[in-house]
């Protein structure tokens, strides 16, 4: 794994205070359990909105208690160093609480991303950012219709 692209938030605030001048930070999170085609093009969208990309990811036991006892499929390390080879991402960290709203209140990202499957009001941490950007899903592309499939086509 890339300890220098996947890091503790008190590491990754402290790399982003150094970086941030004059350089548009934008945050965008999930769980990303069985990274795919569908984050690949939204992880390229959200990179096209600046210039430091930050993935915060769900640490275990939030997936669990967000997603159900058998996931995640991936532990946060592998999730971790998967995303952080990604092309478009420059920093990966992680969260326990259900939320990033802390996270996101720490690190104070420029512009905030999220999935178009989010309303506005629903999207946690838009009152520490200085922009909020919804972005449109991949049609057909998530984890739990791949579980689904992959459930379906053994049994």
């Amino acid at each position: 794994m890339d300890g220098q692209r996947f890091l503790s938030a008190q590491s990754l605030s402290l790399r982003l205070a150094r970086l941030r001048r004059g350089k548009t930070v934008v945050f965008t999170n999930g769980c990303f359990d069985l990274v795919h085609a569908g984050h690949l093009k939204v992880l390229e969208q959200c990179k096209k909105h600046g210039d430091i990309l930050v993935v915060a990811l769900n640490s275990d036991a939030s997936v669990r208690r967000i997603k159900g006892p058998a996931r995640p499929i991936l532990p946060l390390k592998e999730r971790g160093a998967l995303m952080a080879a990604l092309k478009p991402v420059d920093f990966v960290t992680w969260f326990n609480e259900d939320t990033p709203r802390n996270l996101i209140k720490r690190l104070r990202p420029d512009v905030l991303v999220k999935g178009g499957d989010w309303t506005a009001d629903q999207i946690v941490g838009r009152e520490f950012v200085k922009k909020v950007v919804r972005i449109p899903l991949v049609k057909g592309r998530s984890t739990t219709a791949i579980i689904q499939d992959i459930l379906r086509k053994n049994s």
